[in-house]
């Protein structure tokens, strides 16, 4: 499989030049266009083909318009494309002139291929570098528009399109795809493209707030409402009041909840605990789910009127591996950043090697992952350049394949794993086949038994050949599935298929709240 990698703009009027440009680009692992002269480059970057340029190498001297021309052109239509200007004359007044028109570096020909090729690679860092602060900025701000979301898919395409038709009114959003896949991120840009942009964009994470804490943090609670309620508290709607409340994971609200938020969104008003009247509240609503709404409205667990209220405009997010022409660009983004973080500015760039490592991968956890896998092999990284070396996890899954088990999909899509990452530790990967099966302890067997049923297994009768009690059989399963899942209590419910909240309900019934859980869950 050939890898994407970034796309690079050779302008030269001499035929046997871009040949030798483009060689030398092929060959650093870049892909390559071309234009003859100055008018040329200039109509391709300001078409449709100017997103999927990421670096210009241009020639000063060139007829009708030269390089100079060029780039007050690019800069007046505020084009911040990175420049590396070429010319056989490298006097001081010609390099002055070309770096105040918004050149980048200067080279004089003939180049050096590995000095053109450091060039290139500081020059796209940096260009992601940027990036990176700008979009922090913007969603800080509350203006994080579709331009600032990095892909080159057709898929995310599909997906921007629709975004940028739902940002125009306020109707309500439900956003889809599995865990990692960036719903936050088209969320704050359906925001941030809309005429609440600037305004609050709240974000609420339903299945991470205690279940008795729901009603009062998303409504709010008057002082003295109910034990403990010292002081007023104003809930997320109120809190997003002119803005927008993103419902993150709203299928773990409980239905009393649901109810609430129901009314909330018909009313356009809310009742805070322990309040006289209800209070207006003018809010755009988006939410998002890693599972089908649709299935949890059949099991009962999710109000059917609820999910047609939230569901007037829905957005699937596809995962990662359905899109890996966006590895690259996300890769180099991500690279950008941890390096500037970790203070090794000597990292600068990705094999292609390494970026057709990456696109073989399935990513399970999505775009969080790979950011994980990309922070990792940075502090690992003692050279100029991202090699295989430094991403030992993915290359052991790519060089010893193994068969692994398929988690429903939200759609009728492929079934691949879904596991998904925490936002502090990077997603465990699957061993190769050759590893040993973990020795997990379960809980001791009840009495009677001669011995533990093997790991994986469990006992259906008891010690006098009766069926086990329900109860005692859940128990022993959530006891398995937080030992099998190192304490991670989002992936413990994933896999029973119950939310957070009732997961935390039953530690509490069964006295398994001490010393099961850590942060990262």
């Amino acid at each position: 499989m050939q890898a994407i990698s970034g796309k690079i703009l050779i302008v030269d009027d001499d035929p046997i030049q871009r040949r030798l440009l483009q060689e030398a680009v092929k060959k650093f692992g870049y892909r390559s266009k071309t234009a003859e002269n100055g008018a040329e480059a200039v109509r391709i970057m300001t078409g449709p083909e100017a997103g999927e340029i990421d670096l210009i190498i241009l020639d000063m001297v060139m007829p009708e318009l030269d390089g100079l021309g060029v780039l007050e052109r690019l800069r007046a239509d505020k084009n911040a494309t990175p420049v590396i200007v070429q010319t056989a004359h490298g006097g001081i007044d010609t390099v002055v002139n070309v770096m105040n028109a918004g050149a980048q570096d200067f080279a004089v020909k003939p180049v050096a291929p590995e000095r053109l090729n450091v060039s290139i690679r500081n020059l796209l860092k940096t260009s992601a570098l940027e990036d990176e602060i700008t979009r922090f900025r913007k969603q800080a701000s509350g203006t994080l528009t579709f331009a600032d979301i990095i892909t080159h898919s057709a898929a995310m395409e599909r997906v921007i399109n629709l975004g940028k038709r739902a940002a125009a009114s306020n109707i309500p959003i439900l956003i889809e795809g599995e865990s990692g896949v960036g719903k936050e991120m088209i969320a704050s840009a359906i925001q941030g493209s809309s005429d609440r942009k600037s305004k609050p964009l709240v974000t609420v994470n339903c299945g991470a707030i205690p279940e008795n804490l729901v009603e009062s943090i998303l409504f709010g609670h008057e002082k003295g409402a109910f034990t403990g309620a010292v002081d007023k508290h104003v809930g997320k709607f109120q809190e997003a009041h002119g803005g927008t409340l993103f419902l993150d994971e709203v299928g773990e609200l409980p239905q009393d909840v649901q109810v609430k938020l129901l009314r909330a969104i018909q009313e356009n008003e809310i009742d805070p605990i322990g309040g006289r009247r209800p209070v207006k509240v003018d809010f755009r609503l988006i939410s998002a789910t890693n599972r089908r709404l649709i299935d949890q409205v059949k099991e009962g667990v999710f109000r059917e009127d609820l999910y047609y209220r939230l569901n007037v405009f829905p957005i699937w997010i596809p995962p990662l591996r359905d899109r890996r022409e966006d590895i690259p660009a996300l890769t180099r983004h991500f690279l950008a950043r941890f390096a500037a973080e970790e203070g090794k500015p000597q990292v600068a760039g990705v094999s292609a090697e390494t970026l057709d490592l990456l696109q073989q991968y399935n990513w399970p956890g999505n775009i969080r992952q790979l950011e994980n896998a990309v922070f990792r092999a940075v502090v690992l990284c003692d050279g100029a350049e991202l090699t295989p070396n430094d991403f030992p996890q993915v290359t052991s899954v790519i060089d010893h394949p193994v068969s692994v088990p398929a988690a429903s999909p939200l759609r009728e899509e492929p079934a691949q794993p879904t596991v998904a990452p925490s936002p502090q530790q990077e997603t465990p990967h699957v061993a190769p086949a050759t590893a040993p099966a973990p020795a997990v302890a379960t809980h001791a067997p009840q009495a009677g038994f001669e011995q533990s049923a093997p790991f994986g297994f469990m006992r259906n009768l008891d010690a006098e050949g009766h069926v086990r009690n329900l109860s005692d059989i859940e128990e022993e399963l959530i006891r398995t599935a937080i030992n099998h899942y190192s304490g991670r209590m989002t992936e413990v419910a994933r896999r029973l298929g119950i939310g957070r909240s009732t997961l935390y309900r039953k530690l509490k019934e069964y006295g398994l709240e001490d010393g099961n859980t850590d942060a990262a869950a």
